[in-house]
């Protein structure tokens, strides 16, 4: 399974879409893109390997592995990138703002129903990230 999570660039903030085979299951949020830098930026476009990850602070959300220069970097429930956020992805129902969104925690919880199944089936789960692309 490889998600894929269109990304749009904004100085205070990052907006994403988050597909599977060309259906929209949640929206993101993200810091915004300031190279790479530890704890303030997004991480950089690629294609990473997802897994299950259980924290006490956030429960079961998912890890994104081998991210350059990066480690910890997860998809958890957050409403606010620049309060809640330390390079993460957060996904949310809806962008109620740049870098901000609303419900992130029901967002994350069907973004698990759909992978967490495919865990259960021992199948790689993947997400690419990339630029989203204007369509004219």
């Amino acid at each position: 399974m490889v998600l894929v999570l269109k990304r749009t660039y904004f100085p205070e903030g990052t907006q994403g879409v988050l597909e599977w085979n060309g259906t929209i299951v949640c929206y993101t949020i993200e810091l915004p893109w300031l190279g790479n830098q530890m704890r303030i930026s997004c991480i950089p476009e690629g294609e990473y390997i997802l897994q299950k990850r259980f924290s006490p602070k956030f429960k079961w959300h998912l890890h994104l592995m081998n991210v350059p220069g990066r480690d910890l970097i997860l998809i958890h429930p957050a409403n606010d990138a620049k309060k809640e956020l330390l390079g993460c992805i957060a996904p949310v129902t809806k962008h109620t703002g740049i870098g901000k969104g609303s419900n992130s925690r029901k967002a994350l919880e069907k973004l698990k129903t759909l992978v967490f199944t495919v865990f259960d089936q021992n199948e790689e789960v993947k997400i690419n990230i990339q630029s989203k692309s204007e369509k004219l």
